[in-house]
């Protein structure tokens, strides 16, 4: 009798035998894994987050409900902690060549790899439908927003009231609200974008692309340096370029430094001393599908009033003849500028052909800003042979 074969203690000890060694070498593939894609996403992680700092458009709701912040080797990690075998042929279908972090999938079935709140958190959301409308209204409303923003800034530091800005000079009538868009970029944008996205991820991509890219325009600025050429001050067209280049980036910085000195007082005045972390509220925390669909109803509604009323204005500033009604026609169709802008900012990061090329260069927001300039180029040149018929 083969005492080998029957006793059931051997064959439990086999059986763990092999797991053990199956989960020795699925952890050394996941080691391996995790290095290769880790070297690839280091290698160009620079240029990416260069090239996505200001938006990465409608990829931001993918990414926010596809988390793939982790590594492969805590996925395998988890899966084996959990109990589950996986065929180590499996492995081979992990992608290593993609050079972007979320592009990086797992051939893991979804459920192994899901935490225990994951479930929870996915009823807490609302569909991908809704979410999308949630968003294009976010960035509706938040765009009208900041149409009126720089509309009262152009007119605060203009030539009728502070006397700082002109048509005629170097400091050209959109650099106010160019820089205080930089500066709040570095606010919301940066510094405090991750304590923005904790109450509402959707509200933090209505401030920085829908609210704070209305108030800055590449635009408005190139055309007004371009006006100045054409008039043949060329020099000071060139300052102009090269000062309001200058301000702006400063601009950014200074908001960066000043949020986060705001940001380490606040630390000291209001901390957990188990945890030395600001102390939020977090009842303000869009944390349940009910609370999204009552923010988006809401928006919704404030939405229509607005649209409604520039309806209205703009009918009465045209009829009269008056200059508002640029104000009411940007306030009705800058919604439309918005969208275009969030949907091609999703280019950003990609870089060109497979390779991903020129990886630093956020092609979406450039395709945006250069095709606002053309129009506007053509728009000036439509106006100017206007007046002189």
């Amino acid at each position: 009798m083969d005492h080998g074969t029957n006793n059931p203690e051997h064959t439990r000890t086999g059986a763990f035998s092999r797991t053990g060694s199956l989960g020795s070498s699925l952890r050394k593939r996941s080691f391996s894994i995790s290095s290769s894609v880790s070297y690839r996403i280091d290698d160009d992680i620079g240029s990416e987050a260069v090239s996505e700092a200001g938006d990465i458009g409608d990829r931001a709701l993918q990414s926010n409900r596809h988390s793939v912040s982790s590594s492969c080797r805590l996925s395998l990690d988890l899966a084996m902690e959990g109990g589950s075998v996986i065929h180590p042929e499996d492995l081979h279908k992990v992608s290593v060549a993609s050079p972007v972090l979320e592009d990086v999938t797992s051939p893991l079935p979804l459920d192994l790899l899901k935490g225990p709140g994951d479930e929870k958190q996915e009823k807490q959301r609302l569909p991908m439908s809704l979410e999308y409308i949630s968003c294009l209204i976010h960035l509706a409303v938040f765009g009208i927003l900041g149409v009126f923003t720089r509309y009262l800034l152009e007119k605060l530091f203009g030539p009728s009231l502070l006397g700082v800005t002109s048509n005629e000079t170097i400091v050209y009538p959109n650099l106010p609200s160019n820089m205080v868009g930089s500066f709040l970029m570095g606010w919301w944008g940066v510094v405090f974008k991750g304590d923005i996205s904790q109450v509402s991820d959707i509200l933090a991509i209505g401030l920085t692309t829908g609210y704070l890219g209305s108030v800055t325009t590449f635009s408005g600025w190139n055309q007004k340096m371009l006006d100045l050429s054409v008039d043949g001050h060329w020099v000071q067209a060139i300052l102009g370029f090269l000062i309001g280049l200058f301000l702006v980036a400063y601009s950014i910085i200074f908001g960066i430094e000043t949020a986060k000195g705001f940001r380490w007082i606040l630390k000291k005045l209001n901390t957990r001393p188990e945890k030395g972390v600001p102390s939020c509220n977090c009842n303000w925390t869009l944390n349940s599908s009910s609370r999204h669909l009552v923010a988006m109803v809401i928006l919704l509604l404030v939405l229509g009033v607005l649209l409604s009323v520039s309806g209205l204005l703009l009918k009465e500033e045209f009829s009269s003849g008056s200059s508002g009604a640029q104000l009411w026609l940007a306030c009705l169709v800058g919604p439309f500028g918005v969208w275009i802008r969030w949907f091609l900012a999703r280019l950003n990061g990609r870089g060109l052909g497979k390779s991903g090329i020129l990886r630093w260069l956020p092609f979406g927001t450039l395709i945006t800003n250069v095709s606002a300039a053309c129009i506007m180029a053509g728009l000036s040149t439509i106006e100017k042979s206007v007046r002189a018929h």
